[in-house]
């Protein structure tokens, strides 16, 4: 079993309210989405509340959206985002948000047995966009190993 997991967070400013008609067709492919990270391969966790997501949860204000989750690695992370149907929705991304100033996504290593806080994450998002990439904080762009790893 692998010793570190790869925790992600991506926020998002939503353009309307959640139950109004132009955020209508991404709140219909949440039960999907959801469903369908829950069953990639090396995905560990998710946050969620009692209705199945974390959309209710607004620690960075009430107009923006969190996803909290848990993957054994960078590689199993990337394929659920580019290489399953959770591509189509991303790609509508602006029909239903509005950009950030900062970066929006953020990932970083920690050990198998812990699961991440939204505190943690907000302070991993605010690493990132105050330093750059670096092991404690980076992208899919700019991945890093986990601690023990060499890069190769």
């Amino acid at each position: 079993m692998a010793e570190h997991h790869l925790a992600q967070l991506n926020i998002a400013r939503l353009r309307a309210p959640l139950d109004s008609p132009e955020l209508a067709d991404f709140v219909a492919r949440l039960p999907e989405i959801n469903g369908l990270a829950d069953d990639s391969p090396g995905f560990v966790w998710r946050l969620q509340d009692e209705a199945g997501d974390a959309t209710a949860l607004r620690p960075f204000g009430t107009d923006v959206i969190v996803n909290l989750t848990v993957w054994q690695s960078v590689e199993s992370l990337h394929a659920f985002v580019y290489r399953t149907v959770h591509l189509e929705p991303m790609r509508r991304r602006r029909e239903w948000f509005v950009p950030l100033d900062g970066p929006h996504l953020v990932l970083w290593w920690l050990p198998a047995d812990v699961l991440p806080t939204l505190g943690e994450a907000a302070e991993r998002l605010d690493l990132l966009g105050r330093d750059g990439p670096s092991a404690a904080a980076f992208t899919l762009r700019e991945p890093y190993p986990a601690p023990g790893v060499l890069a190769g």
